[in-house]
């Protein structure tokens, strides 16, 4: 039992992590109708961030200055690929366009920080252990679970209760009417992709202490958020975080339990839902679905 609950607690802490890289990539295709497959590569940067920025025994000023230099390089990414993407309105041409991006992202990272492995020391203040039921859990994921959960309802508000999601939904739904009531929508979008690219280098500056820093953990990491959104539909804050927390659970439980096994048991989940339910589990109730 101990060791699920450590396994259960690893899959939160996952989850938390893919729910705020998946979040972006949700609401920019689910909401705007563009495939970014940059937003790994965005990811990537906010690692490297990390790596630049945070060394061995650094404090939390130190974590906290990473996360924001990583959240204004990711939405500097973000406003620039909303630009690439704007010309562009079939999928394929949105896929090739993003992919070129990301590995252009990839290469100059490759170059700037080597191929080796980089791993990130957790702030010097949250870097030790807390007794969780008799077992022993490193802080640092706990507050990475909070963060989740924070994030979770901050965004719910903004985009579900706030006159701001509201012009965000309106402009998906229907982008002329926003226009003719004075409402520059260019704006509204290049917000959103900004936003949800900057999320993104966010995770990967909180994913590092975790997951490290390295060359092709862009394309690992975009394929999971490919799978939760799939699985939680597209658009939906709500859905993004239910397919994050179960896709954590899968990945952690199916490491702990069945190993060899692993990655297919992700990819298993997917098809399950897509059997049974095609949009997926949470779809939004406006914008563009599958």
């Amino acid at each position: 039992m101990a060791t699920h609950l450590v396994s259960v607690l690893n899959g939160l802490a996952m989850g938390s992590l893919l729910f705020a890289i998946a979040l972006g990539l949700s609401l920019v295709f689910g909401m705007m109708d563009v495939l970014n497959l940059a937003h790994g590569a965005v990811y990537l940067v906010g690692a490297y961030v990390a790596v630049a920025l945070v060394s061995d025994g650094a404090g939390v000023a130190a974590f906290v200055l990473a996360v924001l230099a990583a959240a204004a390089a990711g939405a500097v990414l973000g406003a620039l690929l909303a630009a690439l993407t704007r010309a562009t309105t079939h999928h394929l041409d949105q896929a090739l366009l993003t992919l070129g991006v990301a590995l252009v992202v990839a290469e100059a990272l490759s170059l700037a920080f080597g191929n080796d492995v980089h791993s990130i020391a957790a702030p010097e203040p949250v870097g030790g252990g807390v007794t969780v039921l008799g077992e022993t859990y490193p802080v640092y994921r706990l507050l990475v679970i909070g963060f989740g959960i924070v994030l979770a309802v901050a965004v719910y508000v903004l985009v579900e209760r706030s006159p701001l999601g509201s012009v965000i939904r309106a402009t998906v739904a229907d982008r002329a009417m926003v226009a003719a009531l004075g409402i520059n929508t260019g704006r509204v979008l290049v917000g959103v992709f900004a936003a949800g690219a900057a999320l993104a280098a966010v995770g990967g500056v909180l994913a590092g202490p975790i997951l490290g820093a390295q060359p092709g953990l862009d394309e690992k990491v975009l394929l999971l958020a490919l799978v939760v959104v799939v699985i939680g539909g597209l658009g939906s804050v709500r859905g993004a975080l239910l397919g994050a927390v179960l896709i954590g659970q899968v990945q952690a439980l199916g490491t702990a339990l069945l190993p060899e096994y692993a990655s297919f048991l992700v990819f298993a989940a997917m098809a399950l839902v897509l059997l049974l339910r095609p949009a997926g589990l949470l779809p939004a109730r406006t914008g563009v679905h599958a």
